[in-house]
């Protein structure tokens, strides 16, 4: 299992008067590492991995280890869950992993993708809901339930949009963590989506910054997470704190108001005229 996914000049807009929501997107995300796609609210996180992802209509090239994918191709090499858990139909914990199995199911299910299913829900921790309806589960527990279903047919590429939104903080570490995990021992290609930063800092190995629907940055984690970027990107002080390992965290000071500098350049700029 070892697929690159390089994104070449994507481009996405609804046309008509709306102006493109995606522009000009370029990056690489290699087997066995974690991309993070961060960015503020509307910026085209979600486009992005539905462009990915062959769900949307898109200018430019997505590329699997050096060509394009046919639909039949992309359903068996990659899994994509979604941000909405929601589940309309009245299925099983089970029945919803077994889903991630459906391009290879027949018309009797095997002893070996019923062991499949149940493996994967002992690997996230959810084993015990396997018959509980999915409709009566908590929201992260419902979540952890799609993460199965994207796990279950070991995809070369695994893309997920804000697997953390509806965990708690030690749930939001310890999936992300599991992730990597997954990740390193399969060997796949991680895309993901994330708004918990700090999260994205301790377990991305690349971080791709989206603002106002173009890349600001892509590089290491360590690297992405400045209070540069911050400030142009999230809008808000910041102070990066280096601890005795080395490791950074982020301290969000307060939010930028009208009467800050618009970019960072000009707060610097001020900041020495002011000096002198």
């Amino acid at each position: 299992m070892s697929t690159k996914v390089q994104i070449e000049h994507l481009k996405f807009g609804y046309g008509g008067p709306d102006p493109e929501i995606l522009r000009d997107i370029s990056f690489t995300a290699m087997p066995g590492e974690i991309t993070a796609i961060v960015g503020p609210n509307g910026t085209g996180k979600t486009t992005l991995l539905k462009c990915i992802s062959n769900l949307l209509s898109r200018q430019g090239r997505v590329l699997f280890d050096g060509r394009e994918l046919s639909r039949e191709e992309m359903i068996q090499k990659m899994s994509y869950m979604e941000q909405d858990t929601d589940c309309p139909v009245s299925l099983s914990v089970f029945e919803v992993v077994m889903l991630g199995l459906v391009s290879r199911l027949g018309f009797r299910v095997s002893d070996e993708d019923i062991s499949k299913v149940n493996e994967v829900l002992e690997l996230v921790g959810i084993r015990d809901l396997a018959g509980k309806n999915i409709s009566e589960i908590s929201g992260g527990q419902r979540q952890l339930a799609f993460i199965a279903q994207a796990l279950v047919k070991e995809p070369d590429v695994l893309i997920l949009d804000e697997p953390t939104s509806a965990l708690d903080l030690f749930n939001q570490f310890t999936l992300v963590n599991f992730i990597k995990k997954v990740t390193r021992e399969k060997n796949c290609t991680t895309i993901v989506t994330l708004h918990h930063l700090d999260v994205a800092l301790k377990y991305s190995d690349r971080v791709v910054v989206l603002n106002k629907g173009s890349v600001y940055c892509d590089t290491s984690a360590s690297e992405a997470f400045t209070e540069e970027m911050l400030y142009d990107v999230y809008r808000v002080f910041s102070k990066i704190e280096v601890d005795e390992n080395g490791d950074k965290h982020l301290m969000i000071l307060r939010p930028r108001v009208k009467t800050d500098p618009g970019s960072w350049d000009e707060l610097v700029n001020g900041r020495k005229e002011n000096a002198c």
